[in-house]
């Protein structure tokens, strides 16, 4: 039987189990899964947009990295802005690590803004890279590490990135290269995924 919330391979894979955390019942498939998620994330884009007033070090908390997540997800899934608790195909970081990772990888990126150790759009990118790298929510991590990235290189005075200029949502040449460029930066290469940041 085919399954109809069927994921790229390089994506969190909604298990059956996790669909009972649906919010809206007439979501049946992944297009309508798609639709949901895309109005949801774009009223959490609205809400982030409008704490302007937020420095970097507010927007690099706990706090604000579970809220914006809820934001984005909230109308659609249960679990929004709830740390995952089991391990899932991707990241490097086993669900116990979260509450440990999270902050001291939040703490690091304060201070590589405050001290300016690289440039603003690298900052940003290796803020995205490791929200991935820790995935810290069940699903969604992608779409929410791409937006802290783009809130914090706004606060850093620098403009939002492109992410390549489409969208990444599903399988193609586009979002290849997204996953080439953040194994890469696994491998401490971050040049690729700033380029394809800013392309």
């Amino acid at each position: 039987m085919t399954d109809l919330f069927q994921e790229p391979d390089d994506a969190t894979t909604v298990e059956p189990h996790d669909r009972q955390a649906l919010r809206q019942s007439w979501i049946t498939n992944r297009q309508d899964l798609n639709q949901a998620e895309e109005a949801n994330i774009a009223k959490g884009f609205a809400w982030a947009n409008g704490r302007r007033s937020l420095k970097p070090d507010d927007i690099l908390t706990i706090d604000f990295v579970r809220a914006l997540h809820k934001q984005m997800f909230g109308d659609v899934w249960s679990w929004a802005g709830d740390f995952r608790t089991r391990d899932v195909n991707i990241g490097n970081v086993q669900a116990h690590r979260i509450p440990v990772d999270l902050p001291a990888m939040l703490d690091e990126v304060k201070y590589w803004a405050d001290h300016q150790t690289f440039s603003s759009d690298e900052i940003a990118v290796r803020l995205h890279h490791r929200l991935v790298e820790i995935h810290p929510f069940p699903n969604g991590n992608g779409r929410h590490a791409r937006l802290m990235a783009d809130l914090l290189i706004q606060r850093l005075d620098g403009r939002p990135f492109s992410w390549g200029s489409g969208s990444l949502k599903s399988v193609g040449e586009l979002r290849k290269r997204y996953v080439e460029a953040l194994k890469m930066a696994d491998d401490h290469d971050l040049q690729p995924l700033i380029e394809f940041a800013r392309s």
